[in-house]
């Protein structure tokens, strides 16, 4: 049976919409019923099993798998859930897809992780390479919570509200320096059901999950559907004459791309045409590498 898109709200109001631009995120509060809650703890609690059998876990048992509905098709009712949906079209129209998305579960830490920088904005090359102030939107975020983060200290998500407006945060030289969290950051609180609808450029961390439940959360990014190539480049490796090609020709044509994250610069000595700037000293040093 095809699923139909269920609107089930009208547009944000005019409060709301001043709400999300002064501060870049809201609250949606009991979004999700017992039944929706426990399908999807239940879908990542397999997932998990999945990625440990595999050995894709970090060193401290978390979980964070890519392509939430791909790897986790359970969780495909969340995409235009009917109390979240609305959030997302009031703000972006209607031309838009989900561009990224992930599934999270982190077990709680035993003893104290070391430390790491990790405050950021979502977007990855986006926010080195956009040269306005404040950058773009591009895209917007909903975070479902299937545990209960009523209490700082579960791993909840860190944010600076209002710095989806600031292209740049105080930090560390180096990001294993100790550093403090800036200015103005809270931990975002919310029940099992409860979800997060940010700004992606809005300034965040996770922080550490020290207490004694295991945090359980799923994202889904959305963005302009023209976000992505026009062209249909999935036939081209089987092209006769695709191979006569250069590297570099082939990444132009969208080649040297096994997933969409490898498009966001995240592995850039894997690209041909940063190998040959770089063979010849023509990169730009205020692009560094995302990842050294």
């Amino acid at each position: 049976m095809t699923a139909v898109t269920s609107v089930g709200a009208e547009a944000l109001t005019p409060e709301q919409r001043e709400a999300f631009d002064r501060d870049g995120y809201l609250m949606i509060r009991g979004a999700l019923d017992a039944d929706e809650i426990k399908r999807c703890s239940d879908a990542l609690d397999r997932v998990y099993e999945v990625e440990r059998e595999a050995g894709r876990l970090s060193p401290e048992g978390a979980m964070h798998r890519l392509d939430a509905v791909t790897s986790c098709p359970e969780l495909a009712f969340l995409l235009n859930h009917p109390r979240t949906f609305h959030y997302v079209w009031s703000i972006l129209g209607w031309n838009f897809h989900v561009y990224h998305s992930h599934v999270d579960k982190h077990p709680p830490i035993q003893g104290k992780r070391p430390f790491r920088f990790e405050w950021h904005q979502d977007g990855g090359r986006q926010n080195r390479e956009t040269e306005t102030e404040p950058r773009p939107r591009l895209s917007v975020k909903l975070a479902y919570f299937f545990t209960d983060l009523s209490v700082e200290g579960r791993g909840n998500t860190k944010i600076i509200p209002g710095s989806h407006k600031w292209n740049t945060i105080d930090g560390p030289p180096r990001r294993d320096m100790e550093w403090p969290d800036p200015e103005g950051a809270i931990e975002v609180t919310g029940n099992a059901g409860d979800v997060m609808f940010f700004d992606r450029r809005i300034w965040h961390a996770r922080s550490d999950n020290y207490s004694d439940l295991t945090r359980k959360v799923a994202f889904f990014g959305f963005t302009p559907r023209w976000i992505r190539a026009r062209d249909i480049v999935d036939h081209l490796p089987n092209e006769p004459w695709w191979d006569d090609l250069d590297p570099v020709q082939q990444q132009l044509l969208g080649g040297h791309a096994p997933t969409g994250d490898h498009g966001w610069g995240h592995w850039p000595k894997e690209t041909p045409l940063y190998n040959w700037l770089a063979e010849r000293d023509l990169l730009d040093p205020s692009y560094p590498p995302l990842r050294p």
